[in-house]
Order: C-alpha cells, then structure tokens, then sequence
C-alpha cells in the first residue's frame, strides 16, 4: 500500500551550495594573499586611534589648552611661528593646529622644501611658542598605518588596497557563512582549538560588521584618493589633475614671490564668525606665507557636523575665495569631510575612541584567527604546514614586540632608529619562530618579550620624567600600557602556572 502521507518540503537554503563554496574560497584566497598587510594596518590602526593621547604621553610637560582659541591667539601664534621660521630658514608653508574634541594642543609647524628647514612647537592659550613638539614614536606609528613607512604616494596606495582586500574579505565571508547572523551569539567553548577560534572570527565579525565596513571603506578610499582624483580629472577635467585637486582642497597658492606681509588670520577668523557666531578654529594652512601668492585654507568647526571642519578659502589680503562645503556643501563633499573622522573615530570625543579601540582590536582578532582557522583546516585535512603555522605565530605577535622595541629605540639612541628597529624585530621574530618546536612556544616566548619589553619602556619613561610629567592623560596611558604589558607576560607563563598548578 503506497503512503499517501504529504512530506514535508525541505526549505530551499537561501543562497545556492555551490555559490557559498565559491565564496568560501575567495573569503580563504583574499585574507591568505593579504593576511599580514590587512593584520598590520588593523593592529596599528587600533592604536593610532590614540594618536592625539600617545603624543601627550611622549612628551608630558607640553601646555594643554581645554578653551577654544580666540582670533588674536591664532594671530600672535603665526606671528611667534613666523619669526621661528625666518630663524630656521623656512619661511614658506605654515600649519597650525587647535584644540578640540579630538586633541588638546595648540600645534605650530612650519617648512621649506627647498632648503630642508622645518619646525615643531607646541603653543599655549595665548599663542606663546613653549616648547618644540616632539613625538617621534607616535609620530613612527602613525606613518606605519598610513603608508607602511613606504615612499608616501605608493604607501597610501597600498594601504588604500588592503582596505579594498579587507572590504572584499568582509562580504565574501558573509556571504560564505549564511547562517552567521542565525548564530551570532552561538560560542563552542572548550571544545576543539579551531571550532573555539572559529567561532570567534565568525561572533566578531558579526558584532563589529558595521565599523568593520565603515573603517575598510574609508580606508581604502583615503589610501586610493591620488587614485580616485586621476580617474576624476581624466573622466570630468581631460587629464587636468590640479583642476581636479583644486576642486577637492581648493585653490593653490601662485609663484608670484614678491613680498608680502603676513596674514591677518584673526580678521579671516572673525569674518566666519560673523556669518556663523558658533564657529570654532581648528587649523590654518598656509602656502607661500609672506609673499603675493599666498593662500590661507582656513579650517572652522561648527556643532552638528561630522567634518572635523570646514575649509574656507582665503588670499593674502583676507579676502574669501569660497569653502570647501565639507559641512554644508554636497553630498559628496560632505562625504569627503566625513572620510577621515570615521574612519579614526576622531568625531565624538575619547568615548567614541575607547569603542574604536576595542572594535579596532576585534578586528584585528578577526584577521588573525582567520589564518588560524585556516591552518588548522590544513592539519585536521592532513595537510599540516607547521613552517606556516611558525611564520605567521612570528608575523602576528612580532607587531606588538616591534611597537615596544620601537620606543626603547626612540627613548634610548633616537629617532632615526625606530625603522631599523622595526624590521629587525619583525625579522628576528619570524626568523626565530621558525626554528621552534612549535608554533605556540613561539608565540609564547613573543609574548613574553613583548610584555617585558613595554614595562621596560614605560618605566624608561617614567624615569625620564620623573617631577616634571604634568599632563594627566599621561598617567593614564601610562598605566595602560603597564597594565598591557603584565597581560602579555601572564599570558605568556599562563601555561606554566597551569602546570605547576595540577602537579602541586
């Protein structure tokens, strides 16, 4: 007798079998191809989200400026920066830099290409130059997440692509696991190593989806904008790119080099305040200063706006030449004013930081274990590749080991050696990776290292400015740092405690 019982009909998966492989192993190829660059530039960047606090705590005596600036304050630092620049022979482009969310320095820089003459300082409330701005290791951390230490312009491009890569590896890995948003609070715990790490790469990269893609995008489009200009000069201007850059940052200052007085950048200052009362300052650019073919791009910060500023536009006589509509101009202006606040999580004040940090770790979390999990595979398949396993347990934990190093390098001989430095470090962990028994006792030995070797630096710091370490932010980074390194030495001998803990 034939069952006449109606079966249930099996619920068609939402994406094909064969597409989720395809997009399996394209998620796979993209994160082995850029797995080191993508797990750098994310390490990095997760600190660089600090950058303004790291600067405070390199150099802790420097005046702290909590008010906004009034006009003459701008005006007699130009001027004090003015005659440092004709004393160094470098009076041709000026940069100053005011407090706000963000920061809490008043910063004056200027520089000459043409004779090499540059200089830092960092004013106080009034515009007086106090003391020469020197942050080398910040300084050194930045240019490793924006251009990798690299020739600039082929640095920003490359990053600019591990963005793109890191955005690529984001959608192929949703679209390789649909059912990662069914599962996003399923964690195998205490299990298998790689269903353990597996679920972590896969919960992370759930929870933080949205910063991932806001932070992988804006990353590749400030990595690849000399890119992006090309292509907009060649498509909108015939080839013209400085009419394309024009359009983007505004006008440039001419060759007429005939003398000139300076600015009268408080007169530009109270002219945007006038039209808008609650405009603040923010920085001021200033090309070919003191002479016909000056130009000054004013930066001014209104409330409710995701720029960082507004850029107007002004000659020498402090006549407006328009805005850059970063606040208020079209929706693609707008974006390009939103580009680099989002992506370094520099809009909302040190909250907004904290989150970025943490998310900026996860993120890095993800770009690890995804190369762990890949491993793995391989060995649970059969096909182990422990001399792989060593390199990359060398490559990730080298970083942290490089960033400390870095510092003992600046705080002890100087600057110019935090680069070698860096490769050394990067080179002797890999190097030394692959002569362990194991990948593990490798990573654990680099921990080690890492955590004595940032305990080392911050009591070299401490030490170096013991009495004279004014600026409270750098106690805190401080502690943080000490607090990193303990957790880096304790996960080190973690295993040791362990086994000395069941044999007792």
């Amino acid at each position: 007798m034939q069952d006449t019982t109606p079966q249930k009909a099996r619920k068609k998966p939402f994406l094909p079998p064969q597409f989720v492989r395809a997009m399996l192993a394209g998620h796979s190829a993209l994160g082995i191809a850029f797995a080191a660059l993508i797990y750098i530039v994310c390490l990095s960047g997760t600190v660089v989200v600090f950058l303004h606090e790291l600067q405070r705590w390199e150099q802790p005596n420097a005046p702290v400026v909590e008010q906004p600036l009034s006009p003459e304050a701008v005006a007699t630092a130009l001027k004090n920066a003015y005659q440092k620049a004709l004393a160094a022979n470098a009076v041709h482009d000026m940069f100053l830099m005011g407090p706000g969310p963000i920061q809490k320095r008043f910063l004056v820089s200027f520089h000459d290409h043409e004779t090499g003459g540059e200089g830092n300082w960092i004013a106080d409330q009034t515009g007086t130059l106090v003391a020469e701005n020197k942050a080398p290791w910040s300084e050194f951390l930045g240019d490793l997440h924006m251009h990798l230490h690299l020739p600039r312009t082929w640095g920003m491009f490359l990053v600019g692509l591990t963005g793109v890569a890191l955005l690529s590896s984001l959608v192929s890995g949703l679209l390789s696991h649909p059912r990662l948003f069914k599962d996003a609070f399923y964690l195998r715990w205490g299990g298998s190593r790689r269903l353990q790490e597996a679920d972590l790469h896969n919960r992370l990269g759930v929870w933080g989806l949205p910063f991932h893609v806001v932070v992988s995008t804006t990353g590749a489009l400030l990595g690849l904008s000399t890119l992006i200009v090309g292509v907009l000069a060649l498509a909108a201007y015939d080839g013209d790119s400085e009419k394309a850059f024009a359009t983007i940052l505004g006008p440039h200052a001419s060759e007429d080099e005939t003398a000139a007085p300076l600015p009268d950048i408080a007169a530009m200052i109270r002219q945007i305040q006038a039209k808008t009362p609650d405009a603040e300052f923010v920085s001021a650019n200033l090309s070919h200063v003191a002479h016909a073919g000056q130009i000054i791009h004013l930066g001014m910060r209104t409330p409710g706006h995701l720029a960082m500023s507004n850029t107007y536009y002004f000659d020498g006589n402090a006549k407006p030449l328009g805005d850059g509509g970063l606040e208020t101009g079209s929706i693609g202006k707008q974006i390009l004013g939103a580009l680099q606040p989002l992506h370094f999580g520099w809009f909302g004040g040190f909250l907004v930081k904290v989150a970025y940090g943490i998310l900026g770790l996860a993120l890095t979390i993800v770009t690890h274990t995804g190369i762990t999990i890949w491993l793995s595979r391989r060995r649970d398949a059969g096909r182990p590749a422990p001399h792989w396993e060593k390199v990359w347990s060398g490559v990730t934990w080298s970083q942290p080991f490089a960033f400390a190093t870095t510092a003992l390098a600046v705080f002890t001989v100087g600057e110019a050696y935090a680069i070698p430095t860096y490769i050394v470090t990067l080179v002797a962990c890999i190097a030394g990776a692959l002569f362990a028994s194991e990948a593990r006792i490798a990573g654990r030995l680099i921990r080690l290292l890492t955590g004595t070797a940032i305990l080392a630096a911050v009591g070299l710091h401490a030490s170096k400015w013991s009495g004279s370490m004014t600026d409270e932010v750098a106690l805190v980074i401080a502690a943080t740092f000490a607090a990193t390194g303990v957790a880096f030495v304790v996960s080190a001998l973690r295993p040791h405690f362990a086994r000395a803990a069941a044999s007792a």
